[in-house]
């Protein structure tokens, strides 16, 4: 489809959807926000404040109309708000890094087909390649005197055969050959079938030169590692266990002799140990884990130990939240984290003490499609930071704040300010309630139409958040605000199982989801019907992932909706458990077993156990490459309705994988099915009650 094309058809759409709901349009002071509109959002992404804490280089992410893609060049700012400029535009411009005396940044860009590494030389506005490399380079780390970058990439090998193919004749146009397999972990959402080869760490002078492999053993090393500061040691995190792929928690913190290439191990626990970072003055290591109890939600906490191993001990051990992203401050004294917080991403510092100070809050804004949380902070010497900031009128912008202030930071950029402030946005506010199951207080946010008037009744779509283990929050939502532009009131929730409220609410739903997770969101639409504005008559439902679970649940369990659409659901437990790419993980910790010694367990979680239940009419939206929820899990709920001659549709997105939403033109799509399906049966007398 030629751009033209694409416009015109989106335009169709945007008018029809428009005389949908003439009372919204009338009411709003300001255009309302549509489909094309999502082409041009901006937000900022991966901000790194320098070592002296005087500039900010961001990625710059923004939507390519004509390639359907989301782009990033790379923006420099200075920290007071000004001397805002362009650095690197047009090569797919990513992972900044500060040389340690802020005058160079590694980069990665495109050049031609391939990402490469390259330099930027501030002074000079010159980048240079370091290096040709045959795959991506990832995870780059300066060392202390600047001379050196770390980096991973994947080391291809060539493919287990189990015979030898004579050749084809030139010129002759066979079929290709057999993909022959005997990998566990072979495939992977987003990446499709993953070629034979190993992430390794390599090391590169930064004035360029061929790049010395440093790890050689047949076991991924992908996260970025921390260099001692006498540039003689890099600390890292890798499973180098015999079962890894069967084990993915046993990761370890290792340490790696960059001219011998020798590995000592520092950690040994049956859980995670992850994310290592050393402290400026060489004595500590920080890092990330937990001891691993089988649960299906376990609390990431933040330990320290020496820098030969020993003493591993937790700070900050009562907080009862996940922590992230840690970075010592100048004086080794303590950590900047992030942590999400009832729905609320925040930065804070935790002395080696353990006492925790909440710095700043409403971090996040890099989910452009729902409200998940996210984003990322940098610290510099003089302790001050930079930082995505999010709100529910913006997606994320940059901001900075400091080791003294507590609040909301400096807000820097207002990317998406010219189409944004030039559209009416639906109000976003907070909704609290207890569940009918337990009484348990369970967290939510409200979306109202523009122009919402409290005397009016509105249709509702209830939108259902994935993970399980993951949370929504006040936070910028393309998605959800277009579902309010069409004149719907628009309610999200935490339901049990949600992240940031601790381990017990967490593990609520441990080896039981779906259950009880559905009396909270069902609670959430009486709670909110009672409030008197929305049309009880016209409750619509949705939610994607774990949320597509959980709709497929709740019409096999209840009526009162009048249309439903299920977007890359698991539908059956026993299928998926031996269908999707993360087959290895999820027992004991989501299942209690594998299907064939747990059939009732797995048939009573599974929503198609209650398909013969079903009376609302249901779609079902995947992406035709999605390895995590396969398609035919979509399918097979399809085709029950079907058969039970219930109103139903699939959409397959072409192309797509897990992350329906990833290219532009796709999420556009997804919004505008779900409203095509809910108006479809908006004007229908409601199913019978069940």
């Amino acid at each position: 489809m030629n751009r033209s094309t694409l416009l015109v058809l989106v335009g169709l759409l945007t008018a029809a959807m428009m005389a949908a709901t003439p009372s919204a349009a009338a009411a709003a002071e300001k255009p309302l926000l549509e489909l094309l509109d999502i082409f041009e959002l901006e937000y900022v992404a991966d901000p790194r404040i320098s070592p002296d804490g005087e500039q900010i280089v961001y990625e710059r992410r923004f939507m390519d109309v004509l390639k359907d893609r989301v782009r990033s060049d790379l923006w420099l700012i200075d920290s007071d708000g000004t001397n805002h400029r362009p650095l690197v535009t047009g090569v797919d411009a990513s992972m900044a890094r500060w040389s340690p005396d802020g005058t160079r940044l590694a980069y990665r860009a495109r050049d031609g087909e391939h990402q490469e590494l390259f330099v930027y030389y501030l002074k000079s506005g010159v980048s240079a390649r370091l290096a040709q490399l045959p795959t991506a380079p990832d995870n780059l780390s300066w060392s202390p005197d600047g001379e050196r970058i770390a980096f991973s990439r994947r080391v291809e090998e060539d493919a287990p055969s189990l015979v030898d193919l004579p050749k084809a004749p030139k010129g002759a146009e066979w079929a290709p050959p057999p993909q022959y397999i005997e990998a566990v972990l072979y495939r992977e959402d987003g990446e499709g079938f993953l070629p034979a080869g190993y992430h390794q760490l390599f090391v590169v002078r930064a004035l360029g030169g061929t790049p010395r492999q440093l790890t050689h053993d047949p076991f991924h090393h992908r996260g970025t590692p921390s260099w001692t500061p006498d540039g003689k040691t890099l600390i890292l995190s890798a499973n180098r266990s015999k079962d890894w792929q069967y084990d993915g928690m046993a990761t370890e913190i290792y340490a790696l002799d960059v001219e011998s290439g020798s590995l000592e191990t520092l950690t040994q626990r049956k859980g995670p140990d992850t994310d290592p970072q050393v402290s400026p003055d060489g004595r500590s290591i920080a890092y990330l884990g937990f001891d691993d109890t089988l649960q299906g939600y376990q609390v990431t906490g933040l330990y320290v130990m020496d820098r030969d191993g020993s003493n591993p001990h937790p700070l900050a051990a009562a907080l009862d939240r996940d922590i992230e992203n840690p970075q010592w401050s100048s004086d080794s004294k303590g950590l900047f984290v992030q942590f999400d917080d009832l729905g609320e991403t925040k930065i804070g510092y935790v002395s080696l003490e353990g006492d925790l100070t909440v710095l700043s809050d409403a971090v996040g804004g890099t989910s452009l499609g729902r409200p998940y949380s996210g984003g990322s902070f940098t610290v510099s010497r003089d302790d001050r930071f930079a930082y995505t900031q999010s709100a529910p009128e913006h997606p994320a912008e940059l901001a900075v704040g400091t080791i003294d202030h507590r609040g909301p930071g400096r807000r820097l950029t207002h990317l998406s300010e010219a189409l944004l402030g030039s559209r009416s946005l639906g109000a976003v506010s907070e909704i609290t309630y207890r569940s009918s199951y337990d009484k348990r207080r369970i967290q939510g946010w409200v979306i109202k139409p523009p122009g919402f008037d409290p005397n009016k009744k509105y249709p509702l779509i209830l939108e259902i958040h994935g993970g399980p283990f993951a949370n929504y929050g006040p936070r910028f939502t393309a998605e959800l605000q277009l579902y309010a532009a069409r004149g719907y009131v628009v309610l999200y929730v935490n339901p049990r199982g949600s992240t940031s409220y601790g381990a017990e609410f967490g593990n609520l739903i441990h080896h039981a989801y779906p259950s009880h997770d559905y009396d909270d969101l069902m609670s959430g639409v009486d709670a909110l019907i009672a409030q008197g504005f929305i049309d009880d008559r016209a409750l619509f439902v949705t939610g994607g992932s774990g949320g597509g679970v959980l709709t497929a649940w709740i019409v096999g369990h209840t009526n009162r909706f009048r249309a439903a659409v299920v977007a890359k659901p698991v539908i059956n437990w026993i299928s998926w458990q031996l269908t999707s790419d993360i087959y290895t993980s999820r027992v004991p910790y989501w299942l209690p077993d594998q299907p064939w010694n747990a059939l009732e367990h797995y048939w009573k979680r599974s929503p198609l156990a209650y398909v013969g239940n079903v009376k609302t009419p249901t779609m079902l939206l995947t992406g035709e490459n999605d390895r995590r929820t396969p398609m035919a899990e979509s399918e097979q709920f399809f085709q029950a309705l079907q058969l039970l001659k219930v109103p139903t549709a699939l959409v397959r997105v072409p192309g797509a994988s897990h992350g329906i939403a990833r290219r532009p033109s796709h999420l556009m799509a997804k919004v505008a099915y779900v409203l095509g399906w809910f108006e479809r049966y908006a004007q229908e007398s409601s199913p019978e009650k069940m």
